[in-house]
């Protein structure tokens, strides 16, 4: 049990709790917006800026967020313009994101290894720097949630009313979709770009189960998330698992066992 116990371990830990409440409180907003494909659109434009990263010699998890975060303010505009929902505008940028991701990965040679621990994600690879970002996205996230939580409310469960209330619905809906996308990017080297998105959207459905208020439903999200990263960090190290594809599994797991709760215990 020395691992435990070693800086790697403890830093990949820290890295954690970190992800959980970011992801966690982002997928209440993903999941209340009724927009979950946001998260699988993000999550392989992170991954294609990882890769474009890699191959421009540039560090990917920093092109993973710029690609995403000029997705994010791409999806609303195409969606007003073009009279499409926010689930079809982002279905088709995930379709030419998958594109870009493969087209270069085919031309990385030698770094094709370091393109598929973009794609499955290892948290005990995380450096300090990566931590401490974390950090500032998941505390700029819940100071974000603290300040603007009205508006929030508003433009979830209605835009024109809260339009008509004065509320900047488009300066808070693009928020949310920048912060989405910054969180996804800044996950890539914990979870993976291919597997982020179920740490999304996986917790509040999973919350969902449990409660409908909306403050329960936060915190039981973020439990969940965090409890999901930690969990699967434990049975990676155990069983000798990849640590992304641990973490999606015992969040599936905690689905289920709320769901059965839902519906059988209660």
């Amino acid at each position: 049990m020395e691992f435990v116990f070693s800086y790697f371990f403890i830093k990949a830990l820290t890295a954690s709790v970190f992800a959980g409440i970011a992801c966690g409180i982002i997928g209440v907003w993903v999941y209340l917006l009724n927009i979950p494909f946001i998260g699988v659109a993000m999550a392989h434009t992170a991954f294609a800026g990882g890769i474009l990263g890699l191959f421009f010699g540039i560090n990917p998890v920093f092109s993973a967020m710029a690609l995403c975060t000029v997705s994010s303010l791409i999806i609303g505009p195409v969606a007003e313009k073009g009279n499409l929902s926010p689930n079809l505008s982002t279905g088709i940028l995930f379709s030419f994101m998958l594109g870009i991701a493969f087209l270069f990965m085919g031309k990385l040679g030698p770094k094709t290894s370091e393109a598929l621990s973009l794609m499955w994600g290892n948290i005990l690879t995380i450096s300090v720097k990566e931590t401490f970002f974390l950090a500032l996205i998941a505390i700029f996230i819940v100071v974000f949630l603290f300040v603007f939580n009205k508006g929030i409310i508003s433009v979830i469960y209605n835009k024109s009313i809260a339009f008509a209330c004065g509320i900047p619905e488009k300066f808070i809906f693009y928020s949310l979709l920048m912060l989405c996308a910054v969180t996804v990017s800044i996950n890539i080297k914990t979870i993976g770009g291919l597997l982020i998105y179920s740490l999304i959207t996986i917790p509040p459905a999973a919350a969902a189960q449990l409660t409908k208020k909306l403050s329960f439903l936060y915190m039981f999200s973020v439990i969940i998330a965090v409890c999901s990263c930690i969990a699967g960090l434990f049975v990676s190290y155990i069983f000798d698992m990849p640590v992304g594809a641990s973490i999606v599994i015992i969040s599936v797991l905690i689905f289920a066992l709320s769901f059965i709760y839902k519906k059988i215990w209660r």
